[in-house]
């Protein structure tokens, strides 16, 4: 079992550090308290199923170097492969984000009454802990797809593989897909529904595809599709996006859209894309 700990300063970006490894298929638990985690990944690793698992811990938790140091022991003692991701940020940039949101630092209790005395309270507690992390990412300058994309560099062997792509065909009469990030036209060439033996069937057929590819003007528009693919795709996976909903729309969803979704399909999978193909239409 892989462990991964996420902690750092309040408002440095731990939401968005485990937001990104469970949309890359880890089990996450936020605001673990630091004791817990070895009792934690022992009952997983004995149910065995889950092989990878990520856990936030902060100053909410009571976190402190001693126990975070006493915990990764007992996770070593266990045979717990785990590493320590910490967030940091500058005072600067959060006491922006902190005005932002409004939220109320978890140190500004008994003696400390404003917001800079918490930040600086917490970076003092957790200085010893940020220098026994395995891995360290300032924030500071970062965006969110930013730190996004950052975790995903360090925890995903092929990145190229971690965002998921669907290819969608659909019918424009039935309404454009409202979770679609690019919707393409196919109506413009020559529709298989006027041709009797190819009515009834469908863009799956051989028959079909081969007769909307014979068009010149079908090989020109792939052309064209792929070369805008190739540059997209790789700006969408730079970025940390998730998830990426391809559309491709004829008139009823069923020959000349499913035609272009299949073959879309199949050139992104030669480019060892992670890509599944969906017609949302092709029944109706």
């Amino acid at each position: 079992m892989e462990l991964i700990i996420v902690t750092g300063l309040s408002g440095s970006g731990k939401t968005c550090a485990m937001n990104t490894l469970e949309d890359m298929g880890y089990f996450c638990v936020d605001n673990l308290p630091c004791r817990h985690i070895p009792v934690f990944a022992k009952f997983l690793k004995e149910l065995g199923k889950n092989d990878r698992v990520a856990v936030s811990t902060d100053m909410r938790a009571g976190l402190s170097a001693d126990e975070l140091k006493k915990s990764t022991e007992l996770l070593s003692e266990i045979s717990v492969a785990h590493r320590i991701l910490y967030l940091d940020c500058s005072e600067d940039v959060l006491l922006l984000r902190y005005k932002q949101t409004r939220r109320i630092h978890p140190l500004m209790r008994g003696d400390i009454f404003t917001l800079s005395e918490a930040i600086a309270a917490e970076k003092k507690i957790f200085s010893q802990i940020k220098l026994i992390a395995d891995y360290r990412i300032d924030t500071s300058e970062l965006s969110y797809f930013e730190c996004k994309s950052r975790i995903i560099s360090l925890f995903c062997d092929d990145a190229q593989k971690q965002m998921r792509i669907y290819c969608m065909s659909f019918g424009f009469k039935h309404g454009i897909p409202k979770d679609a990030d690019y919707v393409f036209d196919v109506r413009f060439l020559p529709n298989p529904f006027y041709i009797p033996e190819l009515k009834e069937k469908t863009g799956l057929d051989r028959e079909v595809r081969d007769f909307v590819m014979s068009k010149p003007e079908a090989s020109e528009f792939e052309s064209k599709l792929q070369s805008l693919i190739n540059f997209t795709v790789p700006q969408c996976i730079k970025e940390g996006r998730s998830q990426l909903v391809i559309a491709v729309g004829c008139t009823g969803g069923h020959h000349r859209s499913v035609t272009f979704a299949e073959r879309l399909c199949s050139y992104l999978k030669e480019k060892n894309y992670n890509v599944n193909v969906i017609h949302r239409d092709i029944n109706k």
